[in-house]
């Protein structure tokens, strides 16, 4: 049974009749461009094809009841015009309570739903499953809700307002806003500080692989918000709003007034910022070796300034690395501890790459390693 029609069952088992529609809110991997949206900085990311489906139907009442078909149909229900709280009994309730909070934060009206949640996003892969639960979570409130005016980017903002204030995630917009935004066919080039974005196509002989290292992220939340106030603390020191206001020049001038851990963790931000200006420029060249050459770069800087990589994935990453050469690159994806590695190379040496990596590579567990050949997909909307 595929991941939708896991969630119209999960439905109609819980609620006893079909759903009125169907969201899908895509995940997505970031290409380039790494812990500088919460520094107003610049990313690169693109949806993939997988991501979570919503079965939804309106209610009569004010009551929000929602099930996970992959929590073994756990159900959660709270009303809407009662004081939404947190439910420790539940380890997934506070991303979906999160998004009612952020609409009555906001002042919007809510209408009561029933919804069945199925997702399809490789747990601890960081590739956004809590993102695309989010933005379809928002998409469906407004639906049944009336709350036509809202665009794309605004359920990306209420959707991360959730993960900040609710979930107590400090994550920056670009999770959500490719999510909501995305363009079929191509990579999203967003600019974290206007929410301006630009689709970058992505030329039809490359194709994109992921590939999971097989090491669960269990440090990334703690680490991440560490390393954000790390950057927030330079650019206090520096008298600038945030990192993406500074050149690496500037930067190194201020060398002797930063502590060096901290000089490190921006000197990454500032030359990533870069690093992704000049990567969508490599893209629409269709400069494959320029764009590997930056994605080498991006992992290193990862791995030396900003220490968020493991010696598992840095293994994977030269492994890739090593087999694509001057054809494309590979790096690191997502907040950091292990995860996924993203790849880009022509398609035409995409199956052996694949290949390479089964014969070579094993997770911790010994596992040959989970890889997806992704497709740059389209952003959150009503199926049906």
């Amino acid at each position: 049974m595929n991941t939708k029609d896991r969630a119209i069952a999960a439905f109609e088992a819980q609620f006893g009749r079909a759903p009125s529609a169907i969201i899908f809110a895509p995940g997505r991997v970031n290409l380039i461009g790494e812990h500088t949206d919460y520094n107003d900085g610049f990313v690169l990311p693109m949806a993939i094809q997988y991501g979570t489906y919503l079965a939804i139907a309106p209610r009569d009442d004010s009551q929000f009841c929602a099930v996970a078909a992959d929590f073994d149909g756990q159900v959660d229900s709270f009303a809407l015009d009662d004081a939404i709280v947190p439910n420790p009994q539940i380890s997934w309730s506070a991303h979906i309570r999160g998004i009612a909070h952020s609409y009555r934060q906001r002042g919007l009206a809510l209408s009561g739903i029933n919804v069945a949640i199925a997702g399809d996003v490789p747990a601890g892969a960081g590739l956004s499953s809590s993102a695309s639960l989010g933005v379809g979570l928002s998409v469906a409130l407004a639906h049944v809700s009336g709350q036509n005016t809202l665009t794309a980017t605004d359920h990306a903002l209420i959707a991360q307002q959730s993960e900040n204030a609710f979930v107590g995630t400090a994550c920056g917009i670009m999770d959500q806003l490719v999510s909501a935004r995305a363009e079929a066919g191509a990579a999203l080039m967003i600019d974290c500080r206007s929410l301006e974005t630009t689709p970058v196509t992505m030329p039809n002989d490359l194709s994109v692989l992921i590939v999971h290292s097989g090491v669960e992220r269990e440090l990334a939340d703690s680490a991440y918000n560490e390393r954000r106030e790390q950057c927030e603390n330079v650019a206090k020191a520096m008298n600038v709003p945030a990192l993406r206001d500074i050149n690496i020049e500037q930067l190194e001038a201020a060398q002797n007034k930063i502590p060096d851990i901290a000089f490190r963790r921006a000197r990454h931000v500032v030359t990533e910022n870069a690093r992704t200006l000049a990567a969508a420029q490599a893209f629409k060249d269709g400069n494959h070796q320029q764009l590997g050459e930056l994605m080498g770069q991006s992992h290193l800087s990862m791995r030396d300034d900003f220490a968020i990589t493991t010696p598992k994935v840095d293994a994977l990453v030269a492994l890739l690395q090593q087999a694509i050469g001057k054809h494309g690159g590979a790096r690191m994806t997502g907040g950091g501890f292990g995860g996924c590695v993203v790849a880009i190379m022509p398609q035409s040496l995409l199956p052996s790459i694949m290949q390479h990596v089964e014969t070579h590579y094993q997770t911790p567990k010994g596992a040959k390693p989970l890889m997806i050949a992704a497709t740059p997909s389209s952003g959150a909307d009503l199926l049906s």
